[in-house]
């Protein structure tokens, strides 16, 4: 906008920042913020701020928490002979509202992605051999992302197991639920048929 007040814009730039988030999507987000009652907004920053200053990485799975270990950890009804192996925080919380998975977790943030210039020595893999070394695991599922990047990390830290004498699995592929044939690509087709169950 041209003779856009000062600290406006900077507001606007600053969301502009976030993931997903472009031009007309931050000015909105602005102007609702500067809308919005004074306490409201004071409430948004302080949430920000007090998540910034109180959340941190957990001491054993590398989850985010706000002590030392994260809920899950320091659950005594978890399954702790499985550990389930995934990108980020956040994919912790879609296998949790799935109530289906009761084992452990280890959190990588991120995969190895030579492009970007990430390597194996940028993500918690020697945190998750450790693990692996000092725990009773007995089966490591690989729950990274059916991506280039997912797969590359999910091959490499299968190889690093190997010496272990762990099982390591993967997740099945397929058709979403609700998903049409049509719009399949032949990798989720041919990986659909490979996990194909007994009816």
């Amino acid at each position: 906008m041209a003779h856009q007040v000062p600290s406006l814009e900077n507001l606007i730039d600053q969301l502009e920042r976030l993931p997903s988030i472009g031009r007309k999507s931050a000015t909105r987000l602005a102007f609702h913020l500067l809308r919005a009652p004074a306490e409201e907004a004071k409430a948004f920053v302080d949430a920000i701020v007090q998540a910034r200053d109180s959340i941190r990485e957990c001491a054993v799975c590398c989850n985010l928490a706000e002590e030392e270990q994260c809920p899950v950890c320091t659950d005594p009804e978890r399954d702790r002979t499985v550990l389930c192996v995934v990108e980020d925080p956040q994919d912790v919380g879609a296998f949790e509202r799935t109530r289906e998975y009761r084992g452990l977790y280890h959190v990588l943030h991120g995969t190895i992605s030579p492009m970007e210039g990430i390597g194996p020595d940028k993500l918690r893999i020697r945190e998750l051999l450790y693990r692996v070394a000092n725990e009773d695991i007995r089966e490591v599922i690989m729950g990274t992302n059916p991506t280039v990047e997912g797969e590359a990390t999910a091959v490499y830290i299968a190889k690093l197991l190997k010496p272990f004498g762990v099982s390591v699995t993967r997740l099945a592929y397929g058709i979403p639920v609700g998903g049409d044939l049509e719009y399949a690509d032949e990798i989720t087709l041919r990986r659909s048929l490979e996990n194909r169950n007994e009816l």
